[in-house]
């Protein structure tokens, strides 16, 4: 980004406080809410990274992004981002759920740059959390199990 350059920045989801942040947001900020999927899928394709301060169980939308070749800036107090996001080659995780720390890590991020973190490594990533690998793993898991059971009860 060239100096004085500024990013546009989409806020996408619900909230309790979506209306105080539109009032606060800035030029550069779009406090657009939920979102059909075919937006968010729009937005995301033309995204450079995700910012997500939520603290989710789970993290799908981080591995979305992800699979769109997206770096995360994420919450990492516990949950879904502790799974879903490689710290090294991912993105970037912050400890607090504070403007502080956000802002911190968005600085970090761009001071090094986008080469360090690649599309390819991010889409990778993603893919650990595929419908195909979870069929495949829990299919290999029952037709293991069922070998165990047929043996230990003599069923040919």
């Amino acid at each position: 980004m060239k100096e004085g350059q500024r990013i546009k920045v989409f806020v996408i989801g619900g909230a309790p406080n979506l209306e105080a942040c539109r009032k606060l947001a800035k030029d550069n900020v779009a406090v657009i809410g939920c979102q059909p999927f075919d937006v968010l899928e729009e937005k995301m394709q033309n995204a450079n990274d995700l910012g997500f301060a939520a603290d989710e169980d789970l993290g799908l939308i981080l591995i979305e992004a992800q699979s769109c070749g997206i770096t995360v800036i994420a919450y990492s107090g516990h949950g879904g981002s502790l799974e879903t996001v490689n710290g090294r080659k991912t993105g970037l995780l912050f400890m607090e759920q504070t403007l502080d720390a956000i802002v911190e890590d968005v600085n970090k991020f761009e001071a090094m740059g986008s080469l360090l973190f690649a599309p390819a490594d991010c889409r990778q990533w993603a893919e650990r959390f595929s419908e195909e690998r979870l069929k495949r793993e829990i299919k290999e898991f029952i037709e293991e199990k069922y070998e165990i059971f047929k043996n230990e009860i003599n069923i040919d």
